[in-house]
């Protein structure tokens, strides 16, 4: 089957078309630091094409929920090492996915601190997990220009330290309403300068992330992420297709190796504005970088998808998660382990490392 194929992305030859998509487990410390169960959890999972980490926060700036882990502090680097030597150790490949929640944060997790977005307007309609247990969004700090440089600057360093930490790449974490994404969307950025106003100038702080990556530790060590009709964190945009083929264009400009993108989640539904139609027919086919099809694949879905010839390989989240030995699950069209939500965030080692694998 397709799914249990070589390819090649990047300079890097995956063993399959399996890639493991990021997930927030929320098991770091309080410093953002990662355990031995971690080290465990990634090198249980290593038989996949390629493993992309949970979302990892870039500096104190970025950090929006509690025991999310960090790549900003020695600390943090030397105990992200310990994962990915065990991942090549088990001959895997491993990035790290580099995350600023922007306005899906709280003061309560960030020292008191406000969170940073592209303007001054707060989430409504739900809630955010904090330390201190759900609490509404608050209206966050619009950035100014000195923080937009600031944080490109941190994606930047944030990027030379994954590369210290071992991790073969990095992926920009451009989807499901963080930073990039807020920039992208009318709902979250009315900024009137350069970094708002119109679709060229939404996209121009994503874009600039991505230049400075590539320029940083070379494209073929880079990849993003983006969901075109994910409304998650309220990012509705006055026309989806317009803004992302305009992006994708300007994307395609660039040399690096792979765009991840997100099918919308039947949990969210679209604004009654967007297209009913497949978002990997409708932008995949215009990516020039390698495309990873992402969001709720199962083993035939999948194999179907490559069968299409858009995308390269295909990424599973829950799947992965449940069945640490799943690229070996397809190949015997084994039974699948369900998944126990509740220890989805959070908590120990039950729900983390604890998954079966095949006898």
């Amino acid at each position: 089957m397709k799914l249990l194929e070589t390819v090649k992305i990047g300079n890097h030859t995956l063993k399959n078309k399996m890639v493991m998509s990021a997930m927030t487990r929320s098991r770091a410390n309080v410093q953002g630091v990662v355990s031995d169960s971690t080290v465990l959890y990634y090198t249980q999972r290593a038989s996949a094409g390629l493993i992309l980490t949970e979302a990892i926060n870039i500096s104190e700036d970025a950090i929006g929920s509690p025991f999310t882990p960090g790549l900003f502090t020695q600390d943090q680097i030397n105990a992200w090492k310990k994962v990915t030597d065990a991942v090549h150790e088990k001959g895997g490949l491993i990035y790290a996915q580099l995350w600023h929640t922007g306005r899906v944060a709280h003061s309560i997790d960030r020292n008191g601190k406000l969170p940073l977005a592209p303007s001054a307007i707060p989430i409504v309609g739900n809630q955010l997990f904090t330390s201190q247990g759900l609490q509404d969004f608050e209206t966050p700090q619009a950035m100014t220009l000195e923080d937009i440089n600031q944080t490109i600057q941190d994606y930047k360093q944030a990027a030379l330290n994954a590369i210290e930490a071992g991790f073969d790449g990095v992926e920009l974490h451009g989807a499901n309403g963080y930073l990039p994404n807020q920039f992208l969307a009318e709902s979250s950025n009315q900024r009137q300068d350069n970094y708002g106003g119109s679709i060229e100038n939404n996209c121009r702080f994503m874009l600039e992330v991505m230049q400075t990556l590539i320029d940083t530790i070379g494209g073929d060590r880079v990849g993003i992420k983006l969901s075109p009709f994910q409304p998650y964190g309220g990012v509705v945009f006055n026309d989806p297709v317009a803004t992302f083929n305009y992006l994708i264009d300007k994307l395609n400009k660039m040399d690096f190796a792979f765009v991840e993108l997100m099918k919308k989640s039947p949990m969210f539904p679209a604004p009654e504005h967007y297209p009913s139609v497949d978002e990997i027919d409708l932008f995949g086919k215009n990516v020039k970088a390698y495309l990873i099809a992402n969001c709720a694949f199962t083993r035939e879905s999948g194999e179907n998808e490559l069968e299409k010839g858009i995308a390269k390989a295909i990424s599973y989240g829950v799947l992965f998660l449940a069945n640490p030995d799943l690229p070996k699950r397809f190949e015997l069209n084994a039974v699948m382990n369900q998944l126990d939500p509740s220890t989805m965030f959070g908590g120990g080692e039950k729900g983390y490392i604890d998954y079966p694998f095949l006898s």
